[in-house]
């Protein structure tokens, strides 16, 4: 045989040899969640602790039992998830991703942006990243609805 064919018969041969005695290291898996809502998750047997990268795009809650957590869309991005042991080894990580809302329009004006919620009829609606004035007053106005939700409950009629 020629020293070439001899080569890359010892490389074949030395590659899975070499795969097997050097793993490289798995991707964490990605947890995708959509901004403003929230999802469960199971979590791996043993977690007693968990760990958020960025708080500001998720929060993670664990539930009673420990089994599963809620993982709740903040802002958009990626941050990191660690599942931690009772002695603080770490027994999973995982990345999330936040993504935005699917049925969101958005309207660009020049430098200035609008959300809507179309679901049949278009309606303002807050997202991370509209326009501040846009964002103010729509959220204003959700916050003067609900406290006039809540105090018409509450309220009783005046005699």
């Amino acid at each position: 045989m020629s020293p070439r064919v001899l080569l890359l018969l010892a490389l074949a041969g030395a590659a899975p040899a070499a795969t097997l005695a050097a793993p490289a290291s798995a991707p964490p898996a990605m947890l995708t969640v959509t901004i403003d809502q929230a999802k469960v998750a199971q979590l791996p047997a043993g977690t007693r602790t968990l760990v958020v990268g960025n708080p500001a795009i998720a929060d993670v809650t664990m539930l009673k039992g420990g089994a599963a957590m809620v993982v709740t869309g903040k802002g958009y991005g990626l941050t990191n998830l660690i599942a931690l042991d009772a002695q603080g080894n770490i027994i999973d990580e995982k990345s999330i991703a936040v993504e935005a809302a699917k049925a969101v329009l958005v309207v660009q004006r020049g430098n200035e942006r609008e959300s809507y919620w179309c679901n049949p009829l278009c309606m303002p609606t807050v997202q991370v990243g509209d326009d501040n004035t846009a964002f103010t007053t729509a959220s204003g106005q959700v916050t003067a609805h609900s406290s006039l939700a809540g105090g018409a409950s509450a309220s009783k009629p005046s005699n």
